[in-house]
């Protein structure tokens, strides 16, 4: 057995041998000075000791440029330092919830850049790198548009709405409402009361809602023909816009119509109207205790005309009638 291993290590180490000495002939006879005893018997006895050691070392040899040998270098000093890193301390992450603010601010705000985006959150205690937000921002994929409530709430104190509705009174005769409503803080600008509108009328209640410079950019209204020639024209006159909505669609006129609703649910369905002063009479009263009193939802539960809060340190709570009883408000 032991002749056998003898004898095989013999033949593979005369072969890498034979193999090694040519490989390292060549390179000595490109060199000069170098002789068969020399440097080429020393290297030949060191890859013949190689070959004795690990007989397939010809299939790990890989031909490779200077380049490679410094990227290898390279990565091992990267992989180095990065395990040596590992379970140590290093940059605190960021939280889930500033991150989820920045992405919410980006998209929010599209033509605001990364500076502007840092000193916004600054000034809520949020304190971050620029680096940080050109990571987490939302980029726009285009021309910056704002939202339609956005635009609709720069408008906003330009617009008023007009609208007509009818109340029966006792004698079964039909009384019309005209309500002018501005849509910045839900005012009621104005309102009267007739039993024969015409379009004269309707353009003289204009000149009286708005009188001198107070007049808005926009009117909504619908095409009810009681807006006729004589209307258009002194609305023309105080330049006043126009804006139609279309037949049958009282949903594109949705302030006035819910301030109809409104008027009838909290006040007219509760009486029986007795005649036209009696009917102005009682809008004037509830028009009154809508501007000082009433809540709304989309001013933050604030009146038309701001209804400053009151602490508990003023007193107890008192009940005071509005509108002949039918509506009630609090203070202390």
């Amino acid at each position: 057995m032991r002749c056998v291993i003898s004898c095989r290590s013999t033949s593979e180490a005369d072969r890498g041998d034979s193999g090694l000495s040519r490989e390292t002939g060549c390179s000595g006879r490109g060199s000069r000075g170098s002789g068969r005893n020399g440097a080429t018997e020393s290297g030949s006895f060191s890859h013949g000791r190689l070959a004795r050691l690990w007989p397939e070392w010809r299939d790990g040899v890989r031909f490779v440029q200077p380049r490679t040998v410094l990227e290898w270098q390279k990565r091992r000093f990267r992989d180095h330092w990065r395990r040596k890193s590992e379970g140590r301390p290093g940059r605190p992450a960021i939280d889930p919830e500033i991150r989820a603010l920045i992405r919410q601010v980006s998209r929010t705000n599209p033509s605001w850049g990364s500076p502007r985006i840092v000193g916004e959150l600054a000034k809520v205690g949020i304190v971050v790198a620029k680096s940080t937000v050109e990571k987490y921002r939302i980029r726009a994929t285009g021309s910056p548009s704002p939202t339609w409530r956005t635009f609709l709430e720069t408008h906003i104190k330009d617009l008023v709405s007009i609208d007509f509705f009818v109340v029966p009174t006792v004698r079964f005769e039909i009384l019309y409402v005209l309500i002018v409503l501005a849509h910045e803080r839900r005012r009621i600008v104005h309102f009267n009361v007739t039993a024969n509108p015409t379009a004269q009328w309707t353009a003289q209640q204009m000149v009286e809602a708005f009188p001198f410079d107070t007049a808005p950019r926009y009117l909504i209204r619908d095409r009810d023909g009681i807006y006729g020639a004589a209307f258009r024209r002194r609305v023309r006159s105080l330049d006043i816009e126009e804006v139609l909505t279309a037949p049958r669609s009282p949903w594109q006129n949705p302030y006035a119509e819910r301030l109809i609703g409104t008027l009838r649910r909290e006040c007219l369905d509760n009486v029986i109207v007795l005649h036209e002063r009696h009917l102005s009479r009682i809008l004037r009263g509830y028009v009154d205790f809508y501007h000082r009193w009433r809540v709304h939802q989309s001013l933050e539960m604030d009146a038309p005309e701001h209804r400053p809060v009151q602490p508990p340190e003023l007193g107890e709570v008192i009940e005071f009638p509005d509108v002949g009883g039918l509506q009630r408000h609090y203070e202390r």
